[in-house]
């Protein structure tokens, strides 16, 4: 999708997008991890786990808004000369309810300050632009599963995670979620370069 069409009305009004600002994971770290993955799955079905082409570091999750509004956020950002920093990923940490676990995580061992910089100047873009400020304070981590049920589920001991080489996050990508009955489908509407 251009970024023309992303300003595009429809019969209900502006066009509406469910979008997000990510960090891309090169397909080296997304291969290694594609496997270990596909093994979590096995020992713990009661995650849905993360497909392979969706593997990213979410850097800002905008919600349903308007593509326009969307878009020119990221114009503003490309405009910006944001800056390119190395990410490396670490082990594996859950965020919890109580005992059970809501999300499964890798954690960013290297590049989290960095990460946060970069996720301070895509909030304050997205606040100028009128969303509401995040309520949460910016976790660099990469998403590997999310429970099934809502409250969270017990994990069972995972392998290791794979070493992973750390990479230069040159790109910041302007995501759009489209969910469907395999769960969320990610699309790239905007790549920002960083330099």
């Amino acid at each position: 999708m251009g970024s023309g069409q992303l300003g595009q009305k429809t019969e209900n009004g502006p066009l509406k997008v469910r979008a997000f600002f990510g960090l891309p994971l090169p397909e080296a770290q997304r291969n290694l991890l594609d496997r270990y993955l596909s093994g979590c799955a096995a020992l713990a079905p009661e995650f849905r786990w993360t497909p392979a082409p969706n593997l990213h570091l979410t850097v800002r999750f905008l919600g349903h808004v308007e593509g326009s509004l969307a878009e020119g956020i990221a114009g503003r950002l490309a405009d910006a000369r944001l800056q390119a920093f190395d990410l490396k990923l670490g082990q594996v940490g859950t965020f919890n309810r109580g005992r059970l676990a809501r999300v499964v995580w890798l954690g960013v061992t290297s590049g989290a300050e960095d990460a946060t910089a970069l996720a301070a100047q895509v909030e304050a873009e997205c606040v100028r632009a009128g969303l509401e400020a995040e309520a949460r304070r910016f976790n660099a981590h990469l998403t590997l599963a999310r429970a099934r049920a809502r409250d969270g589920a017990p994990i069972p001991d995972l392998a290791a995670p794979p070493e992973l080489d750390a990479w230069r996050a040159d790109e910041l990508v302007l995501y759009r979620s489209r969910l469907g009955r395999a769960g969320s489908m990610y699309e790239p509407l905007r790549r920002i370069r960083l330099s």
